[in-house]
C-alpha cells in the first residue's frame, strides 16, 4: 500500500466540507478561524515571543489551524496524490509520516472551525463581528470538548514525530537534496509544508516541550468553555 493513501483520505474529508460550495459560510470560517489565531497569540504570547520559538509559533498558526492558505496546498496534495509512487521516492519515509500527521491537524482544524462557522450564522447576523461570548456560546453549543482534546493530542503526537524524526542530520541532508526534484514534479507546497517543521525546530531545544505547554493551556480553556466559566479565554 502507498505511503501516501492516508493523505487520500484526508484529502476527501477537506473535500467534504461545504464551505467550497457556499461563500457565506466560507467567509465565516475564515473569519471565524481569524479569531482564533487572534486568541491563540494572545494566549500564548511569552511562549510564541521567546526567540527560539518563534517560527514554531509561525509554523502553528499559519500551517496547523488552517486557514485560507490550505486550500492551495490541498489542490497540492491532489497532484501528488496522482504521481504517489514518484513523491514516495523523492521524500523521505519519516518526512513524509510527519508530514501526513500536520495535514491531518490542518485538516481537522478546518472541520472543527467550520461546524463553529455555521453555528455563528445559524445564531447571528453574518456581518456580526465575531466576540469572545459569541464564541464561547457557539461552542458550548457545538460540545466539541472531546474532539478538541483530539485535536490536542495530535499536536502531542507530532510534537514527538517532530523530536523523533525530524532532528536526524542525515534525515534533514536527504530531504534538502531532493527540493530540485520535489521542484521538477511540482511538489514545491508539499515539500515547504513540511521542510518549514525542519525550519522551525532549528532553533529550540525541544517540540515537545514547547507543544507541551502550548497544548496545556489550550485544554484549561477546552475545559473552561464546557464547565460554563466567563471569560474562558483569558487566562
Amino acid at each position: 500500500m502507498s505511503k501516501l493513501a492516508a493523505l487520500d483520505q484526508l484529502l476527501e474529508q477537506y473535500n467534504a466540507l461545504n464551505y467550497h460550495q457556499d461563500p457565506i459560510l466560507k467567509k465565516r470560517l475564515h473569519e471565524a478561524q481569524a479569531w482564533l489565531k487572534e486568541r491563540i497569540q494572545e494566549t500564548h504570547h511569552v511562549l510564541f515571543s521567546t526567540p527560539e520559538n518563534q517560527l514554531m509559533a509561525q509554523y502553528f498558526i499559519n500551517r496547523l489551524y488552517g486557514g485560507p492558505e490550505f486550500d492551495d496546498l490541498a489542490i497540492q496534495i491532489e497532484r501528488l496524490l496522482k504521481y504517489a509512487h514518484k513523491a514516495e521516492k523523492i521524500l523521505p519515509e519519516n518526512a513524509i509520516k510527519t508530514g501526513m500527521k500536520s495535514v491531518g491537524l490542518a485538516v481537522l482544524a478546518m472541520q472543527l472551525d467550520e461546524q463553529v462557522a455555521a453555528q455563528l450564522l445559524q445564531d447571528y447576523p453574518a456581518e456580526q463581528p465575531i466576540d469572545d461570548e459569541m464564541m464561547r456560546l457557539s461552542l458550548i453549543k457545538l460540545d466539541q470538548e472531546q474532539a478538541r482534546y483530539q485535536q490536542l493530542d495530535m499536536l502531542d503526537e507530532l510534537g514527538a514525530a517532530l523530536d523523533k524524526y525530524m532532528r536526524s542530520f542525515i534525515m534533514h541532508t536527504a530531504f534538502k537534496m531532493c527540493k530540485g526534484t520535489a521542484s521538477k514534479y511540482h511538489f514545491e507546497l508539499m515539500y515547504d509544508f513540511i521542510g518549514e517543521g525542519f525550519i522551525a525546530m532549528k532553533p529550540m531545544k525541544s517540540a515537545t516541550t514547547f507543544i507541551h505547554s502550548f497544548t496545556a493551556q489550550e485544554r484549561q480553556i477546552v475545559a473552561d468553555v464546557h464547565a460554563g466559566k466567563p471569560n474562558p479565554f483569558r487566562i
